[in-house]
């Protein structure tokens, strides 16, 4: 599966802390689109879709979550429990976001601008769409 979890820098003193994040260094694209979800609920998944061409780079920035991508084939579930963590999904891979702490804020950079056409939200098709 082509995921990347990737752990930043953190740069900081007594006044605080700060992350950075460049397009083409830490984050693997031009970033096109920036989103973030909050106010969800533990038991409530998000995501549940694929992208055909769209990919993605997820962290969350307060509180914790977890992410389950599915390649077809097999399936892998990540923590994302530090501001300074954040993982790679490309596209063609399934994913599921679930698992929210009531303070999580999940901020999601994409390399494409939102395109309605470009989601897969039946399974099934995804299925067929990446063995084929």
């Amino acid at each position: 599966m082509i995921t990347k979890l990737e752990e930043f820098k953190v740069l900081g003193d007594h006044r605080g802390q700060l992350v950075a994040l460049e397009a083409n260094r830490q984050i693997p694209f031009d970033v096109k689109r920036v989103f973030y979800i909050y106010g969800t609920q533990e038991r409530i998944p998000r995501g549940n879709h694929s992208h055909y061409k769209t990919k993605q780079f997820l962290v969350a920035v307060n509180g914790r979550c977890k992410v389950t991508l599915d390649n077809g084939k097999e399936k892998e579930t990540f923590d994302l429990n530090k501001p300074n963590l954040g993982l790679f999904q490309d596209a063609l891979i399934w994913g599921n976001m679930h698992d929210f702490s009531s303070d999580c804020v999940l901020m999601v950079l994409a390399d494409e601008y939102y395109d309605a056409g470009d989601y897969i939200t039946n399974y099934d098709i995804f299925l067929e769409v990446v063995k084929s």
